[in-house]
């Protein structure tokens, strides 16, 4: 039996958007913009968005990200062991302190928050395995550094930070015993993809040419080259002969592969970015064009985000609510979107929630990362979705913030009276796509109206000044959550 082929719906291509009747510049693609490139926005902010071009809107927020400074290094990045009066107690609280602060990085910091998470998916390290908050926030650093900026120069950085050494390997890497486990990922995971133009024996060579990076002059230091522990000979990588160290790798890896590593990267951010399916006709109309682009930018990675985010294909209809949502996703997209309240506390708590949700931050199952999208939902995890925002929502109510609930639908329906009104532009707003049937909906109004008599809507007595209107407001709100497509972006 033949195997079943999936192509994919969208057959847009790379020229810049230009709205028009069939494929408007509207609040729909405007959000579809914020939750791709960022975490999300408020009503005001795709409001003002809709004012510009889109692809001045593409422009702004690419440049924003590329220009935003580097989150500020801690008192504590470049410790080493004996730095620490306490190590067990502070080690932890400053690995703490990080995941917090990188949270509300990623909320508020549009592109350069997404992009940093997708590194931190990719380059894989496993906190787990390493333990020490200095080297998170190193790798942490590497991978902000580098989020837009230039891909070559990104493998050779974060291969040799401290927490990818000790991951993969690399510290154990020595001429008397060399270790293949970094050479392996390079190329499997990191660049070329998986047996896609290396062999076993360019991985063998490859990971003498890896060793010496095996000496700290005390523990929690920096770790750093000494030839001492080099294999001090020729090594044969791709075809070339030499006496290579780490960084003739990376030239010649990029040097003899890199139209396999442009295809392979730009192949893997069209699948976050844009949509999970990539056919034979994605492959050659969209992936080998941006390819293209990153290999003429010497493998700068802005200016060929900014012509996959200003096309036709990014902004086609068959592009929107097409990815499922990441447990950090519906989150963080949920405050930005709503305005609800969301401190340091209640980060800490979402972090958490979203480690049992399947997405424990500075900790992915394996090298490979989450592989994403479908995996995000099981029968345990899309009901903890469900408990999540009911925690979190009645956690509001019951602090008196059902205020909140109110001025969101005022906002939204433009304070009006009718529930079904109410009741559809909130879900509308939340949502990436319109609910399937009429009779969702109503269901949802249902829902909204609660214990209200009838004849009070009927005759135009309530209003959301009513007394009871925050708590229908939130039974709304925890019904939404359950709802299908609340789960897409």
């Amino acid at each position: 039996m033949a195997a079943t082929t999936f192509y994919s719906c969208n057959t847009s291509g790379l020229n810049i958007y230009v709205p028009d009747g069939s494929n408007p510049w509207d609040q729909s693609r405007a959000k579809h913009v914020f939750r791709r490139l960022g975490y999300g926005a408020s009503r005001n902010r795709l409001n003002l968005a809709l004012t510009l071009d889109p692809s001045e809107l593409v422009e702004n927020l690419v440049n924003a990200a590329v220009d935003l400074p580097l989150t500020e290094t801690p008192f504590w990045g470049y410790y080493n062991i004996n730095d620490f009066t306490n190590f067990e107690v502070e080690n932890e609280q400053y690995l703490n302190d990080w995941r917090i602060l990188t949270g509300n990085n990623f909320v508020s910091q549009d592109l350069r928050g997404r992009m940093t998470s997708f590194w931190l998916n990719h380059f894989v390290t496993e906190l787990e395995v390493y333990n020490y908050a200095p080297y998170l926030f190193q790798y942490f650093n590497v991978s902000e550094t580098y989020a837009l900026g230039n891909f070559k120069d990104f493998v050779r950085a974060i291969g040799i930070t401290p927490a990818m050494l000790l991951y993969l390997n690399g510290f154990e890497n020595t001429n008397v015993e060399p270790n293949e486990n970094y050479a392996r990922e390079l190329f499997e995971l990191f660049t070329l993809g998986e047996g896609n133009g290396y062999t076993q024996g360019d991985i063998v060579e490859t990971s003498k040419a890896l060793t010496g990076y095996n000496h700290w002059d005390v523990i929690g230091g920096e770790i750093y080259f000494d030839i001492s522990t080099f294999v001090n000979e020729n090594k044969t990588i791709f075809g070339q002969t030499g006496n290579w160290g780490y960084d003739d790798v990376i030239d010649i890896l990029f040097q003899e592969k890199g139209t396999l590593i442009a295809r392979f990267i730009c192949r893997k951010l069209y699948r976050y970015f844009v949509s999970p399916d990539v056919d034979a006709t994605i492959e050659t109309n969209i992936i080998t064009p941006l390819a293209e682009t990153l290999i003429a930018n010497n493998y700068e990675l802005a200016p060929m985000l900014k012509q996959l985010f200003k096309s036709e294909h990014f902004f086609d209809e068959r592009a929107l609510g097409v990815v499922i949502k990441s447990p950090l996703d519906i989150i963080f997209q949920y405050v930005n979107e709503t305005g609800f309240i969301y401190n340091d506390e209640l980060m800490e708590a979402f972090i958490y929630f979203s480690g049992a949700l399947g997405q424990v931050l500075f900790d992915p199952p394996d090298v490979a990362g989450w592989q994403r999208d479908q995996d995000w939902i099981s029968t345990s995890t899309l009901t903890g979705r469900w408990q999540l925002f009911e925690a979190y929502l009645t956690l509001l109510l019951d602090n008196g913030a059902g205020t909140l609930f109110v001025n969101l639908a005022k906002d939204l329906s433009n304070d009006s009276i009718d529930p079904e009104y109410i009741t559809r532009v909130i879900i509308d707003f939340l949502n990436a796509k319109e609910l399937f049937t009429a009779s969702d909906y109503d269901i949802a109004t249902d829902i909204f109206k609660w214990e209200i008599p009838q004849n009070y809507y009927d005759d135009g007595l309530w209003n959301l000044d009513w007394e009871e209107a925050p708590y229908q407001v939130y039974l709304l709100l925890v019904h939404l959550a359950t709802i299908p497509e609340f789960q897409l972006k």
